[in-house]
């Protein structure tokens, strides 16, 4: 075996980079969404166990949607690319243009095994540069065939040593290659298929022997006639040993998917589910469509399912004719390098191998498969390609009329393919620009126009989306996606009457229920998100609520184990009113899925509904274990202790809003409940700047504003409380304890009784019944001297609260007053000056705290219109508009002794009314 050198290696990595460098400016579309985005294996917070638990989506493998592809070393690197760079894009493509160079190396190293220096180097140019591997390169995703192909040909290498002097057997490379195989196959299934590649190369290169010296050794045997060779019971041993590792892997792998296949509808491969002889033409017409894609990749398609490639339904079909045209070139190739024992044939048998044995998982030959054509499973057997071009070139420039011909064609083809993989990388910069360039090549493919649908919906250009989208519809009628992401986009439009009509349509594709029949169908995962949907949709009419739950148990009826559908009832339930019911949900919802935070997160929002905070604490305690970043857990959990009372919580409670802050520092809740905690601790100046913070993010913040002009006061800063108050009076003109508190500043410090006046008269048209407003409106007309309107007032105000003391002594030292005076019609008033509003009407430290409607963000994990499932919150609308019903024992006594200290005010008014 040849050695590389370091030119060589420099050549093949300096043109990798020259083709794939722009790929570093794209981002992450299509499967990597799934993959990347929306993994959670890929965060430091989910345990590494996990990875070897779920599939390459990060579903778990128990469940029936996931797609078994068990690949955990693959997400192993995404998971190295999220501590490096988070969800940065350039980094995960640019390990990948490393891994591809890294392949093209060790595949320059095999292929000097079967071919000389020159035809090996253009073989592994040829495999660098071509344009069909730009989904598996610029594809995030297809880290998987690219770290699976490094092991791979790593095996391979490993097992051509296995050979010792003597034809002896030299177990530790055989051991060393099961290893890599199994590191393989960890990154993608394919891998497995190497050992194909082995046993061919142990029978045909490594021994020397032909088929039909095979077959003669095997007839003397079978005839008694002659023995095994010594040689060839080694071989059979190794053999043993590694067809024997090779089955103990399929059985461990067959364990891991549960002896369960994935499911796939029709519309990703139709020729799965169609009947014969149409499901076999067409399967065998895909073999040289995939060989065309080989040999002229200049209309590549990110996706081939649906109607990409129409069935072959019939023998007189031409396309039949390529089929055939396959198989003879096939068949010939394969006698050619089975029959003669020479180099060539040797190198035309191992460049079938790499073509045909690693591309067998993906040739519905065992199983079907999610797809029609994908380009990113031509990687591997590209290289086999590529040995038997370099191959053929090697034979025609030795021939000196075709040399210098040959040299320009070779140029030709690497140039050209070197430009089409530099502008393909392009077409994957986004998602839309990857699915437009698709329809090019194929219009009648449903699932192209809802992506290019989707990506305009990301941009909210929804009135282009929904054509996209009912043109999915019209290439596709029975897509029942497609009907969904109509309905879907109809709702964004805020057009509730087609979206309902758009989810029927696709609710009457599903299979139905036929009386007095049983009958057994599968229904792909996603397609019952349209119950979710349609339930989702209706639910918003409050007459309709029955009905919306009839769907979410209905399609929970049809997948009991359908956790979406559970955690969309449990928020119904609690619209409903049925804390209780939506425990159920929810609890049945954490037997499917127990490393749910969001599912906790919900649960312990039902126990706040039930009145069961410290179990609601719990709950929100267990979501964050699950994610410590869980910005609706971080921010109601201490919200909660907040209002718990409990001194000893409420560090944690700062720490979690602290936490929340930092999460989403353009919140301004997160500010306006740590300035409340420091109001709390009576740390007045904290209060103050977290308050500023909160209504610098929102000016109108009613509760922040309000609060700060309470701070303001209760600090004898009434003076820059006033601006504070004018500004919330000015958003919000009826708010009653803004404008009690603005005229007792206006009392007591400005001396504006016409001002504070104003005030007290305003509420009183808001609400007649305010007993506060009223007494101190009481008061100002003492202070006008109008004993007689005082004394009415007084009298009226004792009817609506006629067990306040003060009030009945108040009225009393009124009337004694007008008789003292001598006069009635122009009573005598005092000179001296009153305080005007009593300090026992001013509202408490505690009672005058407001906390704003919106924050407590007590919102639920619900099932949106979306493509797949995924969150979305909703407002409760708990009302936390209120007093703190909790009051700690510290709390109290500085109620009561502001208590004392009214009173002794009012002893104070008392004898000014007297004239003392």
């Amino acid at each position: 075996m040849a050695d590389i050198n370091l030119k060589e290696i420099t050549l093949i990595v300096g043109v990798v980079t020259a083709c794939y460098w722009n790929s570093l400016f794209c981002g992450f579309v299509f499967d990597d969404v799934s993959a990347i985005l929306d993994n959670k294996d890929l965060h430091p917070s989910t345990p590494l166990k996990t990875l070897f638990q779920n599939d390459f989506w990060g579903t778990p493998m128990s469940e029936e949607r996931s797609h078994k592809s068990y690949r955990p070393l693959t997400v192993l690197t995404f998971r190295l690319n999220y501590l490096l760079s988070e969800l940065k894009p350039m980094s995960y493509h640019l390990l990948n243009m490393i891994f591809h160079a890294v392949v093209s190396v060790i595949f320059l190293k095999v292929c000097k095994l079967f071919l000389d220096n020159k035809s090996s180097v253009i073989a592994s140019l040829l495999f660098a540069v071509h344009p069909v591997h730009t989904e598996a390169v610029t594809g995030v995703v297809g880290r998987a065939e690219l770290l699976s192909s490094i092991f791979f040909l790593a095996a391979f290498l490993s097992y051509t040593r296995s050979k010792g002097p003597d034809n002896s057997i030299v177990w530790t490379p055989v051991a060393l290659t099961v290893f890599l195989v199994a590191v393989a196959t960890l990154c993608k299934e394919q891998g497995i298929t190497v050992v194909g590649i082995c046993c061919v190369y142990e029978v045909f290169i490594a021994q020397g022997y032909t088929l039909p010296l095979l077959c003669t050794t095997a007839g003397q045997f079978l005839r008694g006639k002659g023995s095994i060779p010594f040689s060839m019971l080694q071989t059979l041993v190794k053999l043993i040993v590694l067809m024997f590792s090779t089955l103990l892997l399929v059985v461990i792998r067959v364990q891991v998917i549960q002896s369960q296949l994935p499911v796939f509808t029709r519309f990703d491969n139709p020729a799965a589910v169609s009947p014969t002889p149409t499901r076999q033409l067409t399967f065998n017409y895909l073999l040289p469509v995939n060989a065309w894609l080989l040999l002229n990749p200049s209309e590549l398609c990110c996706d081939w399912t649906m109607g990409t490639i129409p069935l072959i339904e019939s023998l007189l079909d031409i396309r039949n004719l390529a089929t055939f045209t396959f198989f003879c070139v096939l068949g010939a190739l394969g006698v050619f390098s089975l029959r003669y024992s020479g180099d060539s044939s040797k190198t035309v048998l191992m460049a079938l191998c790499l073509m045909a044995l690693p591309f067998i998982p993906a040739s519905n030959l065992f199983f079907p498969v999610g797809f029609v054509v994908a380009e990113r499973v031509l990687y591997v057997p590209s290289m086999g390609f590529c040995i038997l071009v370099a191959h053929g070139w090697q034979k025609i420039s030795t021939k000196s009329v075709f040399k210098k011909l040959s040299w320009i064609c070779l140029s030709m083809v690497i140039l050209t393919h070197s430009l089409k993989t530099f502008h393909r990388n392009w077409d994957w910069e986004s998602e839309y620009t990857l699915f437009m360039s698709a329809l090019k090549v194929n219009k009648n493919n449903a699932k192209l126009w809802n992506n290019v649908g989707h990506a305009l919906e990301n941009e909210k250009n929804f009135e282009r989306a929904l054509k996209y989208f009912v043109q999915a519809t019209h290439v596709q009628p029975d897509d029942i996606g497609a009907h969904m992401n109509v309905g879907r986009t109809y709702k964004n439009l805020n057009r509730t009457k087609e979206a309902e009509e758009s989810y029927m349509m696709a609710k009457s594709l599903m299979p139905q229920i036929i009386p007095g029949k049983k009958y057994a169908a599968r229904i792909a995962p996603n397609h019952l998100n349209v119950y979710i949907n349609l339930a989702n949709l209706i639910r918003a009419n409050e007459s309709r609520l029955e009905e919306a739950d009839q769907l979410y148990r209905q399609a929970i009826s049809m997948r009991p184990d359908f956790k979406q559908a559970y955690i969309s009832r449990g928020e119904l339930l609690l619209k409903m009113n049925k804390p209780l019911k939506a425990k159920e949900a929810y609890l049945k919802a954490l037997e499917l899925d127990r490393n749910n935070a969001d599912l906790w997160y919900n649960l312990a929002i039902v126990y706040i509904e039930l009145k069961e905070p410290n179990e609601a604490l719990k709950n929100f305690n267990r979501a964050l274990e699950l994610n410590p970043k869980h910005k609706l857990a971080l921010f109601n959990s201490a919200i909660l202790m907040q209002e718990s009372g409990e001194v000893k919580l409420r560090p944690e409670a700062r720490k979690r809003l602290l936490s929340y802050i930092n999460e989403e520092p353009l919140d301004a809740n997160g500010y306006f409940n740590l300035g409340m905690l420091a109001m709390d601790d009576k740390k007045d100046n904290e209060a103050e700047i977290w308050m500023k913070k909160a209504i610098k993010l929102q000016a109108d913040f009613r509760s922040a504003l309000f609060n700060l002009a309470l701070l303001y006061s209760q600090t004898a800063k009434e003076l820059k409380a006033l601006p504070i108050l004018e500004e919330l009076l000015r958003y919000y003109p009826d708010h009653i304890k803004g404008l009690i508190l603005k005229g007792d500043i206006l009392m007591n410090q400005k001396k504006d009784i016409l001002g504070a006046k104003k005030c007290f008269e305003k509420i009183l048209e808001m609400d007649p019944s305010n007993v506060q407003g009223k007494h101190n409106l009481c008061v100002v007309y003492f202070e006008e001297k109008d004993l007689l309107k005082a004394e009415r007032c007084l009298v009226e105000t004792l009817a609506l609260a006629p067990h306040e003391e003060y009030i009945q002594r108040h009225l009393n030292i009124v009337r004694d007053k007008i008789s003292s005076s001598g006069f009635v019609e122009q009573p005598i008033f005092p000179t001296s000056k009153t305080s005007g509003v009593e300090e026992g009407d001013k509202i408490p430290a505690e009672n005058v705290k407001e906390i704003r409607d919106e924050s407590r963000q007590t919102q639920i994990v619900k099932t949106s219109d979306n493509k797949s499932p995924s969150k979305s919150n909703k407002q409760l609308g708990k009302n936390r508009d209120k007093e703190t019903p909790y009051k700690t024992a510290k709390d109290i006594k500085e109620i009561e002794k502001k208590r004392v200290a009214a009173l002794k005010r009012l002893e104070e008014i008392e004898r000014i009314l007297n004239g003392e």
